[in-house]
């Protein structure tokens, strides 16, 4: 045995450590780079700037937007995907919970009131979601 002390042992810890290294850097070929954040395009004056999403098997696309806080938008979102629980939005602090059917656009406004990030998702306690930075 105390081959398996001296030899096995610490290879067996240096493996370890080495697997729990790559694991927590998040690196690999198929890693993107943070995406910058995106606006929305701006309406008319009087009317809602308006932003485009898209349900996907990745989730809410693209994310983070940023908002203006105190200006209205108009989110179209087109669910296109059928393999998520992503089958509505839900926005909880403004009562938003609006059902999204399959390649169709459905239309949510609102106006944000507070500034911060502001989490949206699916029904299931937003286990896919996207995020608005109110500016």
């Amino acid at each position: 045995m105390p081959f398996f002390s001296k030899i096995i042992k610490p290879l067996l810890a240096l493996t370890l450590a080495a697997a729990v290294l790559s694991a927590g850097q998040g690196c690999s070929k198929d890693a993107k780079p943070a995406e910058p954040s995106i606006t929305p395009q701006p309406g008319k004056p009087g009317e809602p700037s308006t932003l485009a999403l898209t349900v996907t098997d990745k989730g809410y696309e693209p994310s983070p937007v940023t908002l203006k806080k105190g200006e209205p938008v108009k989110l179209v979102l087109t669910r296109t995907t059928d393999q998520t629980c992503a089958t509505e939005i839900v926005l909880d602090e403004y009562n938003i919970n609006t059902p999204l059917p399959l390649n169709k656009p459905v239309e949510v406004t609102f106006t944000p009131t507070k500034t911060g990030k502001l989490v949206y998702g699916c029904a299931m306690g937003k286990m896919l979601n996207g995020v608005f930075m109110v500016e």
